[in-house]
Protein backbone atom coordinates (compact mmCIF):
# COMPACT_ATOMS: atom_id res chain seq x y z
CA UNK A 1 0.00 0.00 0.00
CA UNK A 2 0.95 3.67 -0.44
CA UNK A 3 2.69 5.31 2.59
CA UNK A 4 0.88 8.24 1.39
CA UNK A 5 -2.71 6.59 1.71
CA UNK A 6 -1.18 4.66 5.05
CA UNK A 7 -1.07 8.15 6.59
CA UNK A 8 -4.51 9.00 5.47
CA UNK A 9 -6.32 6.03 6.53
CA UNK A 10 -4.58 6.24 10.02
CA UNK A 11 -5.42 10.39 10.28
CA UNK A 12 -9.17 9.34 9.24
CA UNK A 13 -8.89 6.65 11.37
CA UNK A 14 -7.48 8.70 14.79
CA UNK A 15 -10.08 11.17 14.23
CA UNK A 16 -13.30 9.60 14.31
CA UNK A 17 -12.11 7.61 17.39
CA UNK A 18 -10.85 11.28 19.07
CA UNK A 19 -14.29 12.52 18.06
CA UNK A 20 -16.24 10.32 20.89
CA UNK A 21 -19.00 10.01 18.76
CA UNK A 22 -18.29 6.63 16.78
CA UNK A 23 -18.46 2.51 18.16
CA UNK A 24 -15.60 0.59 16.25
CA UNK A 25 -18.42 -1.30 13.80
CA UNK A 26 -19.28 2.59 12.94
CA UNK A 27 -16.17 3.77 12.38
CA UNK A 28 -15.08 0.52 10.04
CA UNK A 29 -18.47 1.36 7.85
CA UNK A 30 -17.32 4.80 7.52
CA UNK A 31 -13.48 3.80 6.47
CA UNK A 32 -14.69 1.28 4.05
CA UNK A 33 -17.24 3.86 2.48
CA UNK A 34 -14.41 6.41 2.45
CA UNK A 35 -11.25 4.22 0.81
CA UNK A 36 -13.68 2.12 -1.23
CA UNK A 37 -11.98 3.05 -4.48
CA UNK A 38 -8.59 2.77 -2.83
CA UNK A 39 -6.48 -0.33 -2.96
CA UNK A 40 -6.47 -0.86 0.74
CA UNK A 41 -5.00 -4.08 1.72
CA UNK A 42 -4.65 -4.04 5.62
CA UNK A 43 -6.87 -5.86 7.76
CA UNK A 44 -8.92 -2.89 8.62
CA UNK A 45 -10.74 -4.26 11.62
CA UNK A 46 -8.00 -5.05 13.51
CA UNK A 47 -6.42 -2.01 13.40
CA UNK A 48 -9.77 0.04 13.94
CA UNK A 49 -9.77 -2.22 17.06
CA UNK A 50 -6.15 -1.65 17.68
CA UNK A 51 -6.52 2.11 17.32
CA UNK A 52 -9.40 2.23 18.99
CA UNK A 53 -8.09 0.51 22.54
CA UNK A 54 -4.82 3.10 22.31
CA UNK A 55 -6.69 5.84 22.15
CA UNK A 56 -9.87 5.57 24.42
CA UNK A 57 -8.12 3.34 27.27
CA UNK A 58 -8.65 5.53 30.53
CA UNK A 59 -9.87 8.10 28.66
CA UNK A 60 -12.46 10.25 30.23
CA UNK A 61 -14.47 13.21 28.85
CA UNK A 62 -13.40 16.25 29.26
CA UNK A 63 -14.76 19.11 31.93
CA UNK A 64 -15.26 21.49 28.35
CA UNK A 65 -17.24 19.04 26.72
CA UNK A 66 -19.11 18.04 29.83
CA UNK A 67 -20.34 22.11 30.23
CA UNK A 68 -20.85 22.39 26.27
CA UNK A 69 -23.68 19.65 27.09
CA UNK A 70 -24.78 21.89 30.04
CA UNK A 71 -24.69 24.57 27.68
CA UNK A 72 -26.87 23.16 25.28
CA UNK A 73 -29.18 21.95 27.39
CA UNK A 74 -29.73 25.11 28.79
CA UNK A 75 -30.15 26.96 25.46
CA UNK A 76 -33.36 23.99 24.81
CA UNK A 77 -34.84 25.40 27.61
CA UNK A 78 -34.78 28.58 25.26
CA UNK A 79 -36.50 27.18 22.55
CA UNK A 80 -33.53 26.34 20.80
CA UNK A 81 -32.26 23.43 19.43
CA UNK A 82 -28.74 22.58 19.78
CA UNK A 83 -27.07 19.72 17.97
CA UNK A 84 -24.02 18.13 18.74
CA UNK A 85 -21.64 16.76 15.26
CA UNK A 86 -24.58 18.12 13.26
CA UNK A 87 -23.28 16.66 9.42
CA UNK A 88 -19.88 16.82 8.40
CA UNK A 89 -18.99 20.94 7.55
CA UNK A 90 -21.70 24.12 8.28
CA UNK A 91 -23.90 23.03 4.99
CA UNK A 92 -24.71 19.96 5.97
CA UNK A 93 -25.42 21.51 9.97
CA UNK A 94 -28.00 24.02 8.42
CA UNK A 95 -29.49 21.27 6.30
CA UNK A 96 -29.82 18.92 9.55
CA UNK A 97 -31.03 22.13 11.51
CA UNK A 98 -33.93 22.79 8.63
CA UNK A 99 -34.98 18.83 8.57
CA UNK A 100 -35.13 19.14 12.51
CA UNK A 101 -36.95 22.45 12.57
CA UNK A 102 -40.07 20.74 10.58
CA UNK A 103 -39.65 17.44 12.27
CA UNK A 104 -40.37 19.51 15.39
CA UNK A 105 -43.19 21.89 14.24
CA UNK A 106 -45.47 18.03 12.89
CA UNK A 107 -44.12 17.18 16.24
CA UNK A 108 -46.59 20.30 17.20
CA UNK A 109 -43.61 21.94 19.21
CA UNK A 110 -42.12 25.24 19.07
CA UNK A 111 -38.99 26.38 18.04
CA UNK A 112 -37.00 29.62 17.44
CA UNK A 113 -33.70 28.96 16.56
CA UNK A 114 -30.89 26.65 16.38
CA UNK A 115 -27.14 25.91 17.24
CA UNK A 116 -24.72 23.60 16.10
CA UNK A 117 -21.26 22.17 15.60
CA UNK A 118 -20.42 19.96 12.08
CA UNK A 119 -17.90 17.19 11.98
CA UNK A 120 -15.21 19.50 10.51
CA UNK A 121 -15.67 21.85 13.64
CA UNK A 122 -14.13 18.88 16.22
CA UNK A 123 -11.35 18.16 13.94
CA UNK A 124 -10.86 22.03 14.26
CA UNK A 125 -11.46 21.52 18.73
CA UNK A 126 -9.11 18.73 18.74
CA UNK A 127 -6.18 20.30 16.60
CA UNK A 128 -6.64 23.95 16.90
CA UNK A 129 -8.48 24.57 20.85
CA UNK A 130 -11.15 26.36 19.18
CA UNK A 131 -14.68 25.14 18.94
CA UNK A 132 -16.88 26.86 16.18
CA UNK A 133 -20.67 27.39 16.82
CA UNK A 134 -23.38 27.86 14.48
CA UNK A 135 -26.49 29.57 14.73
CA UNK A 136 -29.50 30.93 13.37
CA UNK A 137 -33.46 31.49 12.98
CA UNK A 138 -35.85 29.37 10.99
CA UNK A 139 -37.53 33.21 9.60
CA UNK A 140 -34.50 34.22 7.84
CA UNK A 141 -34.94 37.13 10.34
CA UNK A 142 -31.85 38.95 10.63
CA UNK A 143 -32.67 40.80 13.98
CA UNK A 144 -34.36 37.59 15.32
CA UNK A 145 -31.24 35.77 14.52
CA UNK A 146 -28.88 37.98 16.40
CA UNK A 147 -31.21 37.24 19.73
CA UNK A 148 -30.50 34.14 19.19
CA UNK A 149 -26.32 34.80 18.68
CA UNK A 150 -26.40 36.50 21.90
CA UNK A 151 -28.29 33.95 24.02
CA UNK A 152 -25.93 31.06 22.83
CA UNK A 153 -22.90 33.63 23.54
CA UNK A 154 -23.93 34.56 26.72
CA UNK A 155 -25.13 30.96 27.60
CA UNK A 156 -21.52 29.66 26.95
CA UNK A 157 -19.68 32.70 29.08
CA UNK A 158 -21.94 31.77 31.99
CA UNK A 159 -21.31 27.98 32.05
CA UNK A 160 -16.84 29.49 32.00
CA UNK A 161 -15.98 29.67 28.73
CA UNK A 162 -13.82 32.05 26.75
CA UNK A 163 -15.75 33.40 23.59
CA UNK A 164 -14.88 35.04 20.69
CA UNK A 165 -17.61 36.60 18.32
CA UNK A 166 -17.86 40.18 16.52
CA UNK A 167 -22.04 39.75 17.09
CA UNK A 168 -22.82 40.11 13.73
CA UNK A 169 -24.87 36.84 12.25
CA UNK A 170 -22.10 36.48 9.52
CA UNK A 171 -19.57 35.29 11.99
CA UNK A 172 -19.46 31.62 14.03
CA UNK A 173 -19.55 32.19 17.66
CA UNK A 174 -16.01 30.52 18.50
CA UNK A 175 -14.96 28.92 22.27
CA UNK A 176 -11.35 29.52 22.32
CA UNK A 177 -9.13 27.05 24.28
CA UNK A 178 -11.64 24.54 24.16
CA UNK A 179 -10.36 20.71 25.83
CA UNK A 180 -12.09 18.54 23.17
CA UNK A 181 -11.74 15.30 24.85
CA UNK A 182 -14.74 12.92 24.47
CA UNK A 183 -15.81 9.04 25.83
CA UNK A 184 -17.61 7.12 23.55
CA UNK A 185 -21.22 6.37 24.66
CA UNK A 186 -24.24 5.02 23.71
CA UNK A 187 -25.99 8.17 23.82
CA UNK A 188 -28.17 8.98 21.05
CA UNK A 189 -26.61 12.70 19.33
CA UNK A 190 -26.86 14.63 15.86
CA UNK A 191 -30.28 14.62 14.46
CA UNK A 192 -32.18 11.82 16.46
CA UNK A 193 -30.19 12.94 19.54
CA UNK A 194 -31.40 16.76 19.48
CA UNK A 195 -34.70 16.17 18.89
CA UNK A 196 -35.15 13.62 21.23
CA UNK A 197 -33.27 15.74 24.34
CA UNK A 198 -35.18 18.99 22.49
CA UNK A 199 -38.52 16.99 22.88
CA UNK A 200 -37.89 15.95 26.62
CA UNK A 201 -38.23 19.30 27.90
CA UNK A 202 -41.03 20.71 25.31
CA UNK A 203 -43.39 18.10 26.30
CA UNK A 204 -43.04 18.21 29.80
Amino acid sequence: MDEELIEELDYEIGLLIKSGFFSEDEIFEIIEDEFIDEDVDLDLSYRIGERFSQLTEGLKTSDDFIRLDSSFKQLTQKNIICIHNAGFDIEEGIQDSFELHTHIINNKLEVEGFCFYSFEDIETAIYENDLNIAFGDFELDEAKALEIGKAIAECLKENGFKVRWNETVDEQIVIEDFNWKKAFDERQYSMDGAFEDYAAVHRE
